[in-house]
């Protein structure tokens, strides 16, 4: 029988969570899903997932708004099914599309997090008439492959810098910057001489491309094409149809594994030593916690620090390093085209 006090928030810290996850003796399946889609009530609506997930012992991290939802979450494998069922009960999500990872260790997260924001993709928009109803055209592996082989075909990269840095498709164009929303511009004004050729534009899973797709339309582009499902969808059709896989090294993705395997090659370089290598970390000073890409070699001598200053914080007493951290905003601290070297 059901509790009568219902679950809506996770009352456990890290380190007990993370003990939980790998003292499981079942597998997990790491999954990805996203659509856009009027909510009247996502609050409503957040409450009553969160209850319905934690019963399936589900973490990850859920956004929803007006707008839409967008997931990553990892499954117990065993309760894959029931959790399938669960979401297609709601009429708005019946059927979608599940991105199922493609290098997938099953320790992607170790909580649950179901958060309601003012959209699930900040975009910066503030045009009223702007609709994400009219988007750009879906192409599934075969087609992107297709297409992309035209010369006057644009492929548009909508990922952060440290995402394209580490893996994209042969021909993509970077918009170089870290936030979506400073991209949506770019974009435009990058290809403003190229508003009658075909335009592809992918990400990760689907999500930003499809409101970039929407956006460029918006514009005044014509032909503007999306990739179905992303790098997640494409890597798994690219498997069972036996298709040539045009993407070059890996893709990032947002949870624990912090990458996963698409092609073999490395195309990016250690960060401090510049050995080919494609392993993002984070800083082991908590008061930095810089995403950077570190060799095995490098980890070992700064101790997955980024600088020797770093790697003297770590060693101070607990009490000290509180003190420097003291007022410090992380935010989204990565190393990009911005920062040239690491100081070591």
């Amino acid at each position: 029988m059901r509790s009568k006090v219902k679950k809506l928030y996770n009352l456990y810290t890290a380190e007990e969570l993370k003990e939980q996850l790998y003292n499981e003796d079942f597998s997990r399946t790491t999954v990805s899903f996203y659509h856009y889609f009027p909510i009247s009530e996502p609050v409503e609506l957040r409450n009553s997932m969160y209850e319905r997930l934690f019963e399936l012992k589900i973490f990850g991290r859920i956004y929803l708004a007006h707008e839409g939802i967008n997931a990553q979450i990892s499954i117990p494998s065993h309760n894959f099914d029931e959790f399938r069922n669960y979401l297609y009960s709601i009429d708005a999500l019946n059927g979608i599309r599940l991105n199922i990872a493609v290098d997938d260790d099953g320790k992607s997260f170790w909580v649950l997090k179901i958060k309601v924001r003012d959209k699930v993709v900040a975009d910066g928009i503030t045009d009223p008439s702007f609709s994400i109803e009219n988007r750009g055209r879906y192409v599934n592996a075969k087609e992107f492959n297709e297409l992309s082989k035209d010369p006057d075909v644009v492929v548009i990269d909508m990922r952060n810098h440290y995402e394209y840095e580490v893996g994209h498709f042969s021909n993509a164009i970077e918009i170089p910057s870290d936030t979506f929303r400073e991209q949506l511009p770019m974009a435009a004004q990058m290809m403003s001489e190229n508003k009658d050729k075909n335009i592809i534009m992918y990400c990760t899973g689907g999500i930003r491309c499809e409101k970039a797709s929407a956006y460029m339309l918006h514009q005044g582009f014509k032909n503007v094409f999306h990739l179905e499902g992303g790098i997640i969808n494409y890597a798994n059709q690219v498997k069972e149809q036996g298709l040539e896989n045009k993407f070059l090294g890996k893709n990032f993705v947002f949870d624990n594994r912090l990458g996963e395997t698409i092609g073999d090659e490395i195309i990016s370089n250690c960060h401090q030593c510049g050995k080919p290598c494609d392993t993002h970390v984070n800083c082991a000073n908590s008061g930095c916690h810089l995403l950077f890409i570190q060799c095995s070699e490098c980890c070992t001598q700064y101790e997955q620090c980024c600088s020797d200053e770093c790697q003297r914080v770590i060693h101070l007493s607990d009490e000290e390093q509180k003190a420097l951290r003291s007022g410090i905003v992380k935010g989204a601290n990565v190393f990009n085209k911005s920062k040239s070297h690491l100081k070591t």
